[in-house]
């Protein structure tokens, strides 16, 4: 018996033991949990530029399809695809046989009519003399004096005549609106064209258009951030071409469609960059960067913040390193941070990242957050 309850004894004591062993590591392990080592953030006013990328379209600021405004045999070509040409210079030359003749009979009916309005304007001269000398009655002048006013009329026909005969003349060299960038030539000489054939474009590259959209929430964004420094707000925009490499001239935004697509839900903007080089081309690509200077705002960082029913908290850092959750609204939210519009304080100290790992009125030991902002 006494062995039993020296063995039962015995394993009672083990028993107890372990239990305290087992409270001993709990309490170890809630202690250690309560006293986390996790990155604290301490916020403070700065200034920033904010910065977003979208994707532009290039376009000359003027863009025009060259085309053949008469029929007939392209006789010459004088410029070469790819050339700067100048206004007024002379770019293709249709055969123009047909429309000097046609000139020519303009002329000639022209004279006609206008030695018949001769003739009846002598006539007009005697019926007067002979109706002054009441040898004919008054109504014989009246005819006369009508068949003059149908000759003049056709000299005004056949001078109009004479004008679209000239002017399809004329249509015959074809010559450079404006200065500009020569494209493609898709014909060649002795090449049979119709009126309205294309002959090729001319870009105007001296300055192009930048084109992009603003989805509506970023629009937004964009109008409300542009309200935080008004008075330093820029409208300058930089471009990122194709091969990664900045265009080394900046841009401006100069107009904003009225209207958002109602089937994208976007804006369109319309930035205008200086070509001097004539490195931009009409109907590139490129990434378009707006910049936009915020002064003295608080920034926090999107791996502190967690949701709720639409709302945003960070975990405060007490005075006594015990978390407490905090409600605030963002301005908005750029890349991987937001701008604070309230519900948040310079110097308040925020729980940097681990949101998921805590909870309210857990005691931390802070230590500082490797933060770039």
């Amino acid at each position: 018996m006494a062995k039993y309850i020296l063995l039962g004894g015995w394993l009672i004591a083990i028993v107890i033991a372990l239990s305290n062993t087992g409270c001993s590591s709990y309490g170890a392990q809630e202690a250690k949990q309560d006293t986390l080592q996790l990155p604290v953030l301490t916020l403070s006013g700065r200034d920033t530029v904010l910065q977003t990328a979208y994707v532009a379209d290039i376009e000359a600021v003027k863009n025009v399809e060259i085309r053949a405004r008469v029929k007939g045999f392209l006789e010459a070509i004088y410029v070469d695809e790819g050339k700067m040409v100048k206004k007024g210079q002379l770019l293709f030359r249709i055969n123009d046989d047909e429309y000097r003749t046609t000139l020519s009979k303009a002329h000639a009916a022209l004279q006609n009519a206008e030695a018949a309005a001769r003739a009846t304007q002598l006539e007009v001269e005697r019926v007067q003399l002979l109706v002054d000398r009441h040898v004919v009655v008054p109504s014989e002048l009246e005819v006369a004096k009508a068949r003059l006013a149908a000759d003049k009329a056709a000299i005004e026909e056949a001078r109009s005549a004479v004008t679209s005969a000239e002017n399809h003349l004329s249509y015959t060299s074809v010559r450079a609106p404006f200065d500009g960038l020569i494209d493609r030539i898709p014909l060649k000489p002795g090449s049979l064209i119709d009126e309205g054939t294309l002959l090729t474009s001319l870009s105007d590259i001296s300055a192009m258009f930048a084109y992009f959209s603003f989805p509506e929430n970023e629009y937004l964004q964009y109008q409300r951030t542009k309200e935080l420094s008004p008075q330093k707000s820029s409208d300058s925009v930089k471009l990122v071409l194709a091969d990664g490499s900045n265009y080394p001239y900046h841009g401006k935004i100069e107009t904003v469609e009225g209207e958002i697509e109602q089937t994208t839900g976007s804006i369109d903007f319309r930035a205008r960059f200086p070509n001097p080089q004539q490195l931009l081309r009409h109907g590139a690509t490129a990434k378009l960067y707006i910049s936009t200077r915020a002064d003295n705002v608080l920034l926090v960082p999107q791996r502190s913040v967690f949701d709720i029913q639409d709302k945003s908290y960070v975990y405060l850092v007490g005075a006594d390193n015990k978390l407490r959750m905090q409600s605030f609204v963002p301005l908005t939210r750029f890349s991987h941070y937001y701008i604070v519009k309230q519900g948040l304080q310079p110097a308040d100290r925020i729980l940097y990242e681990g949101a998921q790992n805590v909870r309210e009125g857990m005691i931390i030991k802070p230590r500082p957050a490797n933060v770039n902002l």
